[in-house]
């Protein structure tokens, strides 16, 4: 679908700068989904609740682009979030009438294919609109990643974004952007900032990394829940300022609350040191800072940048193998006797077989309870996992020889579920390449191409040295309690590794957790992140530090290769285990 690109175009696919909302000095982005799956009708909520320029949509993970690039080999006309044409027909004519320009990068692995059915879409309902898409990101028929790689794409900036708002589009679709491009390229086309004003930019990706999760921001998955309505929160909008900075807040009357705490968190999410690299600019996350603009409103100033790396972070997805699963139920007396015989009698058989899986895992949770009043209560389950890259080596062999076990085993023998044939599972790998090795492309409403050019300037990202701690609280009295009471944590997943933010309520609290929570007190904290290497950040502008754990993972979410696959849940692991805290942080 795209023309012939026009060469020689400047970094930013810059045209006339071409104001997206009424107030040329502020532009209001609202966010209306943090990933592929998310609230069906928040579109239409972010269109009708309240002032809007822009509206960005989310739907793209790590996971997401194996599941789409399984349906492009399915039929190659696919590939796309199918879900944003049915939010988009019920929304188009009210974004239309606000003068709300959407951006999404819903178009996954076919954003050409995307822009076209949005077309199609629009004659269907008689709304015309301007759609532009960026290409470019996908890299696959380039070749040379290895065996079995499914899809291959880098991660664009905001430039072929704001050429196409620039260009009058009403609808922008792309493929593999950067989630904080979503919005930093619509501040690029507003403002006009040009590509070396680096803390403007740096200011709307820490914007824009805020909306990218959606309700994150508004209380959704925050530590402190309970201080809040968080039942059905509001999505989050951004109100960026032509210097940069921002104040995050929510549509009037939306559930949901944003706060200092729900916008640390999500700062903190899926993020390691205190640069916060990107395709066009490198945030200092060092320099945030966090103040309260009134009810539900969150400024964020200042931030700096700094030029972005000589190079793309491109992701490969591949399928890795084939997977099987089984949970058996253990009740009562004996959990562990009663473990070793089961895992001892189908370790027996997978030999005899002669087919045994090349991965074998086996975890015991005590979920029980002594005396329990509920039969469920008093269940502990011993969960099997196999891999193996043949199919049939973690089918029927793993499968019936648990089966065959149902009367033969310990007294009570069930399992959660029926073992089946195994399902495949994918791997993900991220690689850097050369920007300006891969053709950032914006093709525009009446079909021609414009190409985004990166930077000449660059600049290699080096981890900082950390920064001097605060003053230790004086030696006093502690108490033996949950670190949760005192303390905040979000963690996530990038790639094998895991992050995990922990931040301080107070300053007092930040004054004991820089000292207490060491490297080495979150491996004996965390048993799991024994033998892995751990890097710890110090953000002292947030009270937080931030772990960065590699391996803890495996090959990533798609390879289910842990409990919590995605590691959402070890920050509040971590919150629940109990430390020595000071009395005066009660």
């Amino acid at each position: 679908m795209s023309g012939s690109p026009v060469d020689g175009a400047p970094a930013d696919g810059a045209g006339p700068v071409r104001p997206l909302g009424a107030d040329p000095g502020l532009l209001r982005i609202g966010n209306a989904s943090g990933f592929y799956g998310d609230r069906f009708d928040a579109l239409h909520e972010m269109l009708t609740g309240g002032p809007l320029d822009v509206l960005t949509g989310d739907y793209l993970a790590e996971l997401t682009m194996l599941i789409l690039g399984r349906d492009r080999l399915k039929d190659p006309a696919r590939g796309y979030a199918k879900t944003f044409l049915r939010q988009l027909e019920e929304g188009l004519g009210a974004a239309v009438e606000r003068g709300v320009r959407i951006v999404t990068n819903a178009g996954g692995l076919n954003p050409a294919g995307l822009a076209d059915a949005v077309r199609e879409l629009a004659n269907k309902v008689g709304v015309p609109v301007r759609v532009a898409h960026v290409e470019g990101d996908d890299l696959l028929a380039r070749g040379g990643w290895g065996e079995g790689v499914l899809t291959a794409n880098a991660y664009l900036g905001g430039a072929g974004i704001a050429a196409g708002l620039r260009a009058g589009a009403d609808v922008v679709v792309t493929g593999r952007v950067t989630d904080a491009a979503l919005v930093s390229g619509a501040a690029q086309a507003h403002f006009g900032w040009r590509p070396e004003q680096f803390d403007q930019l740096a200011g709307a990706v820490v914007a824009g990394h805020v909306l990218e999760c959606g309700t994150q921001a508004t209380g959704g998955n925050y530590s402190f829940f309970a201080d809040h309505d968080v039942r059905r929160p509001g999505f989050p909008l951004a109100e960026i300022a032509a210097d940069g900075s921002s104040v995050i807040t929510k549509h009037p009357g939306t559930g949901g609350a944003v706060t200092l705490g729900t916008v640390t968190a999500q700062l903190l999410y899926e993020t390691s040191g205190a640069r916060y690299a990107g395709p066009d600019v490198t945030a200092r996350l060092d320099t945030v800072r966090l103040t309260e603009d009134g009810p539900d409103r969150v400024r964020i100033d200042p931030v700096r940048g700094e030029a972005p790396p000589p190079t793309l972070k491109a992701g490969l997805t591949r399928l890795g193998g084939w997977r099987n699963e089984v949970t058996f139920v253990l009740t009562g007396l004996d959990v562990p006797a009663k473990a070793a015989l089961v895992r001892g009698q189908l370790e027996a058989a997978l030999d005899a077989a002669g087919r045994r899986p090349a991965e074998v895992r086996w975890t015991l949770a005590r979920t029980d309870h002594d005396d329990a009043d509920v039969q469920e209560e008093a269940s502990a389950l011993l969960r099997l996992v196999v891999r193996d890259a043949d199919q049939d080596a973690v089918g029927r062999v793993v499968s019936g020889a648990a089966v065959e076990l149902a009367l033969a085993s310990y007294p009570g023998f069930h399992v959660t579920a029926p073992p089946g044939r195994g399902t495949p599972y994918g791997v993900f790998e991220a690689v850097a390449v050369d920007a300006a090795e891969v053709p950032h492309l914006a093709v525009l409403p009446d079909g021609t191409s414009v190409r985004c050019r990166p930077l000449d300037a660059s600049r290699e990202v080096a981890r900082l040295p950390d920064p001097e701690l605060p003053a230790p609280l004086p030696a006093a009295g502690t108490r033996r309690a949950p670190l949760g009471l005192v303390a905040g944590a979000r963690s996530g997943d990038k790639g094998g590794a895991a992050n995990i933010g922990v931040w301080a309520r107070t300053e007092r609290g930040w004054r004991w957790l820089a000292h207490e929570l060491t490297v080495e007190r979150l491996r004996q904290l965390l048993p799991e992140t024994a033998g892995l290497p751990v890097d710890r950040h110090v953000l002292p502008n947030l009270r937080a530090l931030n772990f960065v754990v590699d391996g803890l993972l495996g090959e990533g979410v798609a390879a289910q290769a842990r409990f919590d696959p995605q590691a959402k849940a070890v920050g509040e692991w971590l919150r629940a285990r109990h430390m020595d805290i000071p009395e005066v942080l009660f």
